[in-house]
């Protein structure tokens, strides 16, 4: 069973966002979606600074077993990166909720964080 916590929203393609007090969102992927790669050897960041899109191909974490696309969850501009996984991407596999967070986005619009996935909805779909 897979750590699902209830204060994150979430997308079906398997990444977490935590709403910031200074209202950037904060990005990363699920217990669910590291646990299905395996143990992750490299991490792509995006650029800080780059615009993004809903659904676009932002990141790119490769495991063991295979690399997977992460997409953009929300429209915004990429404000941060967590350099740390660039040395120490299993990071994510110990830790996807914490210190394995990915990047972080100052939302076009705040409001779109409300209707992503509830922790509750997201659990239903695994």
């Amino acid at each position: 069973m897979s750590n699902v916590p209830s204060e994150l929203k979430y997308v079906a393609s398997h990444e977490w966002l935590r709403l910031e007090d200074d209202g950037t969102i904060t990005v990363g992927i699920t217990d669910h979606a590291q646990d299905a790669l395996g143990d992750i050897v490299y991490v792509e960041l995006p650029d800080v600074g780059d615009t993004v899109a809903v659904d676009d191909e932002v990141a790119v974490v490769e495991s063991v077993k295979a690399a997977s696309d992460v997409y953009a969850p929300i429209t915004g501009e990429v404000v941060a990166i967590n350099e740390a996984l660039e040395d120490e991407p299993e990071v994510i596999n110990t830790d996807p909720y914490g210190d394995g967070w990915m990047y972080r986005i100052k939302p076009d619009n705040v409001d779109d964080y409300e209707a992503l996935l509830s922790a509750e909805e997201y659990q239903a779909d695994l």
